[in-house]
């Protein structure tokens, strides 16, 4: 029997460091779970002498990522340094030796998460990685596990806190884009550059992961759409409201007539539904099974002791595993690795949607009759329309929910009345989840 587990940390930052507090701070709770202590045998990073706060022995802090990997009392490497070429050969080189490991690179997993899944199949190592998508949300081991008995229908998720801080705050306070995103950085929630939450990427790593599990087919993250927030204005955000809607950056994947749909952009949601009250850093996932029906999880999806709590329950079951022989009893990839089968990704273009459609055009006669007209040609039925003021010779909008339409038609319809001389700027589109009525 075991009298410890030994634990090596790569990367010493946000997360890091609260990875290494919550094992100190809940040694005895995290014991008799275990039932053996854990013990941060190793962590490297490349400054050893900042302060975070930790107390660590001599020699526990070292700046050679090989310390760690070839350290024989680390039991389970946990790889918290981000990017994706060294932190895969730091994942490979670690389960080769034999060792369990946690990640919370969700960019990694989304790109690789097809070689390093089966490099733990075949080593039976675990390869945990609850951290990568929704923080401290146990949405991981919801799709693996709590949620095995199910057939997994459709994925709805706000998986980035940046984006949703910057939407609650424009739909709250009235604001644009631009306020909001240097309110967001002087709070802390945005980044300097924030260009991967606000242009969806973040968001659709997340939801890669998430399709890949959810549906057993590997998901090819070049192929996924992914668009952003930067185009919302705040006046979408109020008509959106005259229509019961809310607006949210949202990850949807669906399985729908055997190919995976999935997607990253701006959605309306109905002003009641679960996702839409979801305000501030929150992160949110609404998952669809064919036994259980709607499950929805929140909490927050960043920082560092929201992320070191996914990151340590990880930990925690490789340890269990290690303690009882059950290592590889969940497979990484929730499906067995030979059971797997690719789906095909359904195009853009091809997916079926409601749209809300905002046409900022100059005021004169006949130009309501030529949107309709031209909607009319591809197929697209109007299903409610909203016209603010008149202003002749001037710029007014003219808004429209449509009836499901197919993406291809739209866009050619978009195309076309771009082209229109009342056009006075390209026309907004934000696609509705909701009933067709």
């Amino acid at each position: 029997m075991r009298s410890r587990v030994g634990v090596g940390i790569i990367g010493f930052g946000t997360v890091g460091s609260g990875v290494a507090r919550i094992l100190q701070n809940n040694a005895a709770i995290i014991r008799r779970r275990v039932g053996v202590p854990l013990e941060v045998v190793r962590i490297a990073d490349l400054d050893v002498t900042r302060s975070r706060g930790i107390d660590l022995a001599p020699g526990v802090l070292v700046n050679d990522v090989k310390q760690v990997v070839a350290d024989p009392h680390v039991d389970i490497v946990v790889e918290l340094i981000g990017g994706c070429d060294f932190a895969k050969r730091i994942l490979l080189d670690a389960m080769e030796s034999g060792k369990h490991v946690v990640t919370a690179n969700k960019a990694l997993l989304a790109l690789h998460g097809e070689e390093l899944f089966a490099a733990a199949a075949r080593k039976g190592v675990d390869l945990g990685f609850e951290a990568s998508v929704g923080g401290g949300i146990p949405v991981i081991r919801a799709v693996t596990e709590g949620l095995a008995a199910n057939a997994i229908q459709s994925i709805y998720g706000i998986i980035n806190g940046t984006s949703n801080y910057i939407l609650s705050r424009m739909t709250n306070e009235g604001q644009g884009f631009a306020e909001n995103l240097a309110e967001a950085q002087r709070a802390g929630y945005a980044e300097a550059d924030p260009t991967f939450d606000v242009a969806g990427t973040d968001s659709a790593h997340k939801l890669a992961i998430l399709a890949n599990l959810a549906f057993g087919s590997p998901i090819n993250f070049k192929e996924l759409y992914t668009e952003g927030i930067t185009h919302i204005t705040p006046h979408d955000i109020a008509y959106a409201r005259e229509f019961g809607f809310t607006i949210k950056l949202l990850g949807i994947a669906k399985l729908v007539d055997g190919e995976v749909e999935a997607r990253v952009h701006p959605t309306m949601l109905p002003a009641d539904s679960p996702l839409a009250k979801i305000e501030g850093v929150y992160n949110a996932i609404q998952l669809v099974g064919d036994a259980v029906g709607d499950v929805v999880l929140v909490g927050r999806g960043a920082g560092d002791m929201a992320a070191g709590s996914a990151v340590v329950s990880d930990i925690i079951a490789s340890a269990r595993h290690l303690l009882k022989g059950g290592a590889g009893r969940v497979p990484p990839a929730s499906f067995q690795q030979d059971q797997r089968r690719p789906l095909r990704m359904r195009p853009m273009e091809e997916i079926s949607s409601l749209y809300y459609l905002r046409f900022m055009v100059l005021d004169r006669p006949g130009v309501l009759a030529q949107i309709a007209g031209e909607l009319g040609r591809f197929g697209i039925s109007i299903s409610s329309m909203l016209q603010k003021g008149r202003r002749a010779g001037q710029t007014v909008p003219i808004v429209i929910k449509t009836h499901t339409a197919q993406e291809r038609s739209v866009q050619m319809a978009l195309r076309e009345i771009n082209r229109m001389d009342f056009m006075s700027e390209p026309a907004t589109l934000v696609r509705v989840e909701g009933k067709d009525e």
